[in-house]
């Protein structure tokens, strides 16, 4: 129980004071003026004036409340390096017990885990939620038990109390960690890209100068090189492939380095192709002409060469040959010496007509053999005795014509084979396409049948033949899906897919198996044309397996879901298929920094001039200090007790009631009246 005298003003306590300086101003005067009642008007003013106060004695019926100690404990993939986690269950347990014995005081434990998304430590984001929660005025300390390495420290709320950090770790520790300055997410084949790393030595380190660091590319056997420590290291890649290449660097496990968690950096970089290189080869003027020329042309990626004859040799009209162009056509250089610089060659409606020799031809062949792409897109000629299949490239293509032309109006339709193939898969259903007029007859001898038309004969045939791939599209009415004949078709879509494939880009291979990586959990995709697949088995970064079924979520694409519990580089294998996935980020936030430092925290815990106290040397004794003096010395650091209550009752008694204001007031005007009368 507490008593105390407190004021309820009638008015402003400028108001107040005013006119208790014109009561004195008055005393003043009477005094001045030789007035024997000065004294007992000064009085008088004075207790009217406190009236105005309404002064009161108020009793408070008080009970204390404890102070609250906040304890933050660093469970973060750091805390749990070396034996860390083990100093630190040791210092709460003694902390704990140097508290609960101390009077009136609670305790209140916060343990922080790792953040979500590899956004580290969020020491300051736990403390602030908690002082949220928290009456602050019962806030008598903080303690973090930590190696002090924070990723949120911008967050650091004010503080009511003082901070000590102690530190986890010990002075002899050290570690070697390889870091990923520079990494794009893309990159040009054939290009060389430029990566930067750096390879560093923190800490108690022995002073090496070198270090071995091991590559490897799709989890092949890695390269081993010497470089430097301490110094940015660029190290030029000129990507194998196209789609997603998975580069692992290693640095080895040095002797006695406090961990090995921060000596490898997955760099995943998605290689794609600078420019299409397109030769097409035009057999003679025909409305589709222009379509395909246009459609290529409209694609900005695409370098296009157009060689066409618009004048037949048959056609005698006495022009000498000499004449017929402004410039001869470079056909040697395009079919001999340049071919490999294509990546696709198409044949619109061509046929042999002596203009491109058999040897070029035979060139074309050796091109596909050797991983070149060719697309035919067939004609009325392509029946004839002059077609492309008794030429040289008869040898590679899927089909062979039967001399029939059919000239029927007929709806392109996709085959059961075709809605498993990445070419022809999800396309729209063909009753919203449009029909076309014209298909040449042929008889698939190998590859993949994946649209037909009349009367379900072969439309669109694929094959691989040695390291290239061969497309025919046997017929040439194609170009009325772009010019919207009965509402057109994905003609756009058919091409670029069909070039893609041509190409062997990942993504539109039959037989694939890749994963998409989002965090710590990979989407498994297997593509197939078999109506079955077997289980994938996945080899985790520490050498175990696990094997996983996929379910087909669409014709000829399986997937499954799989969490990985590691950092690092996964292994997945179907039968002959196999690819490789890094799982987490290049640089894990937890390991970019392990050695123990309160460097980071300083600013802060001198703020409430707190202290940083290394576990290494003991845990310190705990002792009370009052506010804004040093809380931390030698061995030692410091509460500030709050003396926090709760009020349970308030009671006030005034002390000038109206009644002893009038009394008192009336006795000393009448008394100076009376003194001053007799004067």
């Amino acid at each position: 129980m507490t008593g105390q005298v407190v004021f309820d003003p009638l008015l402003p306590w400028v108001v107040i004071w005013g006119l208790a300086a014109i009561a004195g101003a008055g005393a003043v005067l009477a005094f001045w003026r030789g007035l024997s009642g000065w004294a007992l008007r000064l009085l008088a003013g004075f207790v009217l004036v406190l009236a105005l106060a309404q002064p009161s004695y108020q009793v408070e019926d008080r009970a204390a409340l404890s102070d609250i100690v906040l304890l933050l404990v660093d469970e973060s993939a750091s805390q749990r390096l070396d034996d860390r986690a083990a100093v630190t269950q040791d210092a709460v347990q003694r902390l704990e017990a140097q508290l609960t014995a101390r009077p009136n005081t609670e305790i209140r434990r916060v343990s922080v885990p790792d953040g979500e998304g590899n956004s580290g430590t969020q020491l300051m984001t736990a403390l602030s939620t908690v002082l949220a929660e928290e009456p602050r005025g019962r806030i008598a300390g903080i303690f973090l038990l930590s190696d002090g390495r924070l990723h949120d420290l911008e967050r650091a709320p004010n503080l009511p109390a003082p901070l000590h950090l102690l530190l986890t770790g010990r002075e002899s520790d050290w570690d070697r960690r390889l870091s990923v300055r520079n990494a794009p997410a893309f990159a040009i084949l054939g290009e060389e890209v430029k990566l930067t790393l750096r390879i560093d030595d923190d800490g108690a380190a022995p002073g090496a100068t070198q270090s071995d660091i091991l590559i490897s590319v799709d989890g092949a056997d890695p390269q081993r090189f010497t470089v430097p420590i301490g110094r940015d290291l660029e190290m030029p890649v000129t990507l194998p492939h196209g789609g997603m290449n998975v580069i692992q660097f290693t640095v080895p496990t040095a002797d006695g380095e406090l961990t090995d968690r921060n000596n490898t950096a997955l760099v995943q970089i998605n290689g794609v192709r600078d420019r299409l290189r397109v030769l097409l080869v035009s057999g003679e003027p025909h409305a589709g002409g222009r379509t395909w020329r246009n459609l290529l042309k409209s694609d900005s990626s695409v370098d296009l060469v157009h060689f066409t004859i618009l004048r037949p040799p048959e056609k005698q009209d006495g022009v000498p040959v000499n004449e017929l162009s402004l410039i001869a056509f470079p056909t040697r250089e395009l079919f001999l010496e340049k071919i490999d610089d294509f990546d696709l060659i198409i044949f619109d409606r061509y046929k042999r007509r002596g203009i491109l020799p058999s040897i070029y031809l035979d060139n074309v062949r050796n091109y596909i053999e050797k991983g070149g792409a060719v697309l035919v897109a067939a004609g009325p000629d392509f029946a004839s005795a002059d077609s492309l299949f008794r030429s040289p490239l008869g040898q590679v293509l899927p089909a062979e014509p039967t001399a029939r032309v059919i000239d029927q109006a007929f709806r392109p339709r996709v085959t059961d084979l075709g809605l498993r193939h990445p070419v022809t898969a999800g396309m729209a259903e063909p009753e919203t396409w449009g029909r076309w007029l014209r298909q040449i007859e042929v008889n698939p001898n190998t590859g993949s049948t994946v649209m037909e038309g009349v009367d379900g004969k072969p439309l669109l045939v694929l094959d691989r033949v040695g390291e290239g791939r061969v497309a025919l599209l046997a017929s040439d009415q194609a170009w009325l899906w772009s010019r919207g004949y009965e509402g057109g078709g994905p003609q756009l879509d058919l091409l670029r897919r069909l070039a893609h494939w041509m190409m062997k880009e990942p993504e539109l291979e039959e037989e694939a198996l890749w994963a998409e990586p989002t965090g710590q959990t990979m989407r498994i995709i297997r593509r197939s044309l078999e109506a079955n697949v077997g289980t994938v088995t996945i080899t985790r970064p520490d050498g175990t397996q696990e094997e996983v079924t996929l379910l087909e979520t669409s014709p000829g694409q399986f997937e499954a879901l799989y969490e990985g519990a590691d950092i690092g580089l996964y292994r997945l294998s179907e039968g002959a298929l196999e690819a490789v996935i890094g799982l987490g980020p290049a640089a894990p936030k937890e390991f970019e920094q392990t050695i123990a430092s309160g460097a980071a925290l300083a600013e802060l815990v001198a703020t409430q001039r707190g202290g940083i106290m290394p576990l290494e040397e003991g845990v310190p004794q705990i002792r009370s200090v009052r506010s804004g003096r040093p809380a931390a010395g030698r061995g030692w650091v410091g509460l500030t007790p709050r003396e926090a209550f709760e009020t349970l009752d308030v009671r006030q008694t005034a002390l000038l009631p109206a009644w002893l204001v009038l009394l008192m007031a009336s006795v000393m005007i009448i008394g100076a009246w009376l003194r001053e009368g007799r004067n």
